[in-house]
């Protein structure tokens, strides 16, 4: 059978059952090994992608920084200049 647009018509994902599906693992691999075990091997992944961070250099990292502080300070200058005008604004209006 053909749908509209002429491609085959095919059963749901849900349908389809196969029999290892049929067959629920309990725990999987988690399920053989200890929270010791699972809490060191949590570690020894947190360690190996820490290993694979490519860290800046002392040079570029200054300058991130330098940015941000710089950034940040004009954000707070902007944000300050407009909520002086709607103070001001508000008291003109309301009082």
């Amino acid at each position: 059978m053909t749908d509209a647009v002429g491609s085959l018509d095919t059963p749901d994902a849900q349908d389809e059952v196969t029999e290892s599906k049929k067959k629920a693992r309990k725990g999987g691999k988690r399920g053989k090994k200890g929270p010791l075990k699972r809490l060191a091997l949590f570690y020894r992944q947190i360690v190996a992608e820490l290993r694979k961070v490519v860290w800046p250099s002392r040079n570029q990292l200054t300058s991130y920084t330098t940015v941000v502080i710089f950034f940040v300070a004009i954000m707070i200058g902007l944000v300050t200049v407009i909520d002086y005008g709607f103070n001001h604004a508000a008291k003109y209006v309301f009082g």
